[in-house]
């Protein structure tokens, strides 16, 4: 008798980062849309803790959006007073966007919300295995960037 089982190959890594984006961003959209917010938002307000006054070329890059969809989403954050926008002393044509006191204090709002949806992602994993994990995320974004 033939054995016709027929092994399915797992998914792609491609794909499985894909489903984890997508479950993230969701929960996150959650989390943040009490305050007005998209998770995209919410991630350009992380960046610019990070990273304060970088200009909207910078932002977008690190928001992981495009340059258009940043014009777009700092003049929402803009007009909801989160950030603001202020010339660049050393680059009088360049706008740098910086980070107010209320978008602190909406980060902070959802700091830990937000530590705990990263605490669920990996809550079958130990300490080691997820600094390996982080590790791993960072060595696979650094090798495509």
């Amino acid at each position: 008798m033939l054995d016709t089982q027929v092994t399915k190959a797992p998914p792609s890594l491609l794909y499985m980062v894909k489903q984890v984006e997508l479950v993230v961003r969701s929960h996150l959209d959650e989390l943040v849309r009490p305050s007005g917010i998209t998770a995209l938002q919410y991630t350009a307000l992380t960046v610019l803790e990070r990273h304060d006054g970088l200009s909207a070329a910078q932002l977008a890059r690190d928001s992981f959006v495009t340059a258009q969809s940043i014009a777009d989403l700092v003049r929402s954050l803009e007009r909801r007073g989160l950030v603001r926008r202020e010339r660049n002393p050393r680059n009088r044509r360049e706008l740098l966007i910086l980070l107010t006191e209320d978008g602190r204090e909406l980060l902070a709002r959802h700091a830990g919300p937000v530590r705990e949806l990263e605490e669920r992602m990996v809550r079958d994993l130990t300490a080691h295995q997820t600094e390996q994990f982080r590790e791993a995320l960072a060595s696979a974004w650094h090798a495509l960037s």
